[in-house]
Order: C-alpha cells, then structure tokens, then sequence
C-alpha cells in the first residue's frame, strides 16, 4: 500500500534524479509503473495530484491511455513522468549553459 515513506523514496528516487541515464532504467520504470497502479486502486486522487505537480500533460496522458487500452495504464503513465523529467532535466541544463557560456576568459 501506498504510504508517506514509499511516496519520498519514490520521490527521491525518480523526481530528484539529475542523471538522465538513471531515468532510463528498466527497474525504475517498472518500480514507479508498480507504485502508480497502487495509487490508481487505492488513492486515485493523491495521483492526479502528483500527476499536477509534475506536470504531465493531461491531454497527452488521456490520449495515450484512449490509443492503448490493453497496455498497463501504470507503465504509461510512468513513461510520462520520466520523459516530464527528461525535459525539466534538459530544460534546465540548457537555462545553465545559457547562464555561463563558456569562455576562455576567466570568470572575475
């Protein structure tokens, strides 16, 4: 069941990841399918807000769970999250690269 330490630790683990490539892994999406399919059965509402604060396309998720109605609505829902976080996580490298382009001056 869904609890406050299984939501921070899967927080922790996917929200707060700054390595693409940890995003990636197989494990991971399934761990996160498995804990959304959990909130879908037991606490529906606490996924939409979680759903709101990371802000995954609503029209997209409709979409894609009205074109696959025989896929795990977990794993797609879970597919979304990560690419949300892929494009907060290159969003916000590219705001940095902006920031401080580099330069062969030193920075004073």
């Amino acid at each position: 069941m869904w609890s406050n330490s299984n939501e921070k630790k899967l927080l922790e683990e996917v929200l707060v990841l700054e390595n693409p490539e940890d995003l990636k892994n197989e494990d991971i999406l399934n761990k996160l399918a498995e804990e959304i399919n959990q909130l879908i059965l037991v606490n529906f509402e606490r996924l939409v807000q979680l759903l709101y604060r990371i802000d995954v396309s609503e029209m997209k998720l409709k979409i894609l769970l009205k074109e696959n109605p025989d896929q795990d609505a977990g794993k797609i829902i879970a597919s979304l999250i990560i690419e949300r976080q892929l494009q907060k996580i290159k969003s916000k490298n590219e705001r940095i690269k902006n920031q401080h382009p580099e330069s062969n001056e030193e920075a004073w």
